[in-house]
């Protein structure tokens, strides 16, 4: 063809290798994010063979970031993230100023100036919410309580991440005024970092006042023509609309507008659809985005930097790992919950890139730097599945070992055990519900309102607080621990209600219940069929699955409305149930 045809060439080329290195890597049980980075070292500058087209690939790199924060602000849950406020705000805050700090001492030793080093820290402290998110749901523990703690705690990070985003710029241009020395440059910049947070403040402003008005109504009128088309055209047009108008008009990175427009849209009733039909694009150059991210990366780093990779990964792992191990426990929390979320954060992924490729482009981190983040990103998204292999051998290894955490997890900690107030009679005969989720909740609603005594157990301390505010017996901690059934009395209870989808402990909470009380009648809560049929070859009791006991709700209530509105004139109900939650992306 007479044409050039670079730009199909690059898309071609990216998401060709990316399916096959991601094939191969998810096949060696490694995140499919490890080949796309890979696919993108094999097209790069730094490799033979063909080379993309960069300047192509950085925009579509563009597109993939602003399709990535749209999709991180339309999942983002302000409710999710106030649950576990507590511990997910304050233990990111610190966890992140302690991998900044050890970041910028690395880079005293290498001889970087403090905003290189600041930025190079920042750059190791934030872990991928993607890597994460997968890991969870292969995991099965993405609803449970640790699920919920790691995500909120990178929910936190990324909006810290979101924040020095949109600072970096007007502090990098202070900080080279500063350099130069002239007192009037230095008041301009001033004057400059206080109109580009006055534009931003502005920008968010409206969003919140005036787009979470308009996009959704917006999208409420395409969706009346009934267009599949135009309904997913609308979603990206004013996603990728947004994004730019923000970074044209108010100076706003094309990251952050893109990431109110998904907020705002959240608010519709219309975003699980919006979320669904445009996964498929958003996952595709989410793709592109690694791709490019990858194409940076020089190999010649391993090689020619071995000792500074070295101590970049030991960082990511080790540094900020252990920072978040210890923070949890200072919260109180149990051993498993601050082993999970250690490991949760021994990576790094999506920001650290965006923030990265800021820096290098700003020209205060060198680009020796971003190969060395690249570097960490590659190791330790590759060793991340390894490390939560390890959370159940690392907790019997300190258990067995230290008394500092026997005694940590067998404190007097008041919400570890019922008060003694509570009458005997009302601890006989009762339910034990573990778990205090949306399952859990409703269990629990409709106990109360038959007049069942009932006792939760539920890992969360601050649900824990407000149920006994609410006058409900509640006792705080895991229930796979024997300590934490004996305080909820399962000994003299009727019936264990198991309401939290959690297949690597069940097993655990039913032989310890079992045990204490071998009459007592068991139901349990899976997502996987497998789990399903495995349970119940365990003499496992009631075992419920989601979509099967969900068909089978919803046949009988049709059933017994038909039934009723054959045997009377007036019309049926309407019943309207909520959208299904849209699934985690990964």
């Amino acid at each position: 063809m007479p044409h050039s045809v670079t730009l199909i060439t690059t898309i071609a080329a990216g998401l060709g290798l990316a399916l096959i290195f991601g094939f191969l890597a998810v096949r060696l049980k490694l995140p499919a994010i490890l080949g796309y980075l890979i696919a993108g070292i094999a097209i790069g500058p730094y490799t033979p063979g063909f080379v993309a087209d960069m300047a192509l690939a950085s925009q579509l790199a563009e597109i993939g970031v602003m399709l990535l924060m749209f999709g991180v602000g339309l999942h983002f849950s302000l409710d999710d993230l106030m649950a576990v406020k507590r511990i997910a705000l304050p233990g990111a805050i610190v966890q992140i100023a302690v991998a900044t700090l050890m970041g910028l001492g690395l880079s005293w030793l290498w001889g970087w100036d403090l905003l290189a080093g600041l930025v190079f820290g920042l750059c190791l402290s934030v872990a991928s919410t993607v890597v994460l998110l997968k890991a969870l749901e292969q995991l099965g523990v993405l609803d449970s309580v640790n699920g919920r703690i790691a995500v909120g705690w990178l929910v936190v990070e990324d909006l810290v991440m979101v924040l020095v985003l949109v600072l970096l710029p007007p502090i990098a241009a202070l900080y080279a005024g500063g350099a130069a020395g002239g007192q009037a440059e230095g008041e301009s910049i001033w004057l400059a970092l206080g109109k580009t947070l006055g534009l931003v403040a502005l920008f968010i402003g409206l969003m919140l006042v005036v787009g979470r008005r308009v996009f959704p109504w917006l999208l409420w009128q395409v969706a009346r023509t009934g267009s599949r088309e135009l309904f997913t055209l609308c979603v990206i047009a004013g996603a990728l609309g947004i994004a730019y108008g923000s970074s044209a008009v108010f100076g706003v990175s094309f990251a952050l507008g893109a990431f109110f427009a998904g907020m705002v849209l959240r608010e519709s009733e219309l975003s699980y659809r919006a979320a669904e039909d445009t996964l498929p694009l958003q996952d595709a150059f989410s793709v592109l985005f690694f791709v490019s991210v990858g194409m940076l990366f020089d190999p010649n780093v391993l090689v020619n930097q071995p000792l500074q990779v070295l101590a970049v990964v030991a960082i990511i792992i080790i540094g900020k790992s252990l920072a978040a191990f210890f923070l949890v426990l200072a919260f109180r929390y149990p051993l498993n919950t601050a082993l999970t979320v250690s490991a949760s954060l021994a990576q790094i992924g999506e920001f650290s890139f965006i923030l990265a490729a800021l820096g290098v482009a700003l020209k205060v981190l060198p680009p020796e730097g971003q190969s060395l983040i690249l570097a960490g990103a590659l190791i330790s998204i590759a060793l991340n599945s390894l490390v939560f292999q390890m959370i159940e051998p690392a907790q019997k290894w300190i258990r067995a070992r230290s008394s500092l955490a026997r005694k940590l997890e067998s404190t007097d900690d008041p919400l570890a055990e019922l008060p003694q107030a509570v009458p005997s009679e009302h601890l006989t005969g009762h339910v034990v519900v573990v778990g205090y989720g949306r399952v859990g909740r409703r269990i629990c609603a409709a106990l109360k309102e038959q007049g069942v005594r009932l006792v939760v157990a539920e890992y969360n301390r601050e649900v824990v607080e407000k149920l006994r505010a609410e006058g409900v017996h509640a006792v705080a901690g895991d229930a796979s621990e024997p300590a934490v059934l004996i305080q909820a009395h399962v000994a003299r209870a009727a019936m264990l209600v198991i309401a939290v989808p959690d297949p690597m402990h069940v097993r655990k909470m039913l032989e310890i219940a079992r045990t204490l009380n071998p009459a007592i009648e068991t139901v349990v809560r899976t997502h996987s069929e497998e789990e399903a049929e495995l349970l119940k070859k365990e003499n496992a009791g009631y075992v419920f699955m989601g979509e099967h006991e969900l068909a089978l709700g919803m046949t009988r209530h049709v059933l017994e409305r038909v039934n009723a509105r054959a045997n009377s004139s007036q019309p049926m109900q309407t019943v309207q149930a909520a959208p299904p939650a849209p699934s985690a992306r990964g």
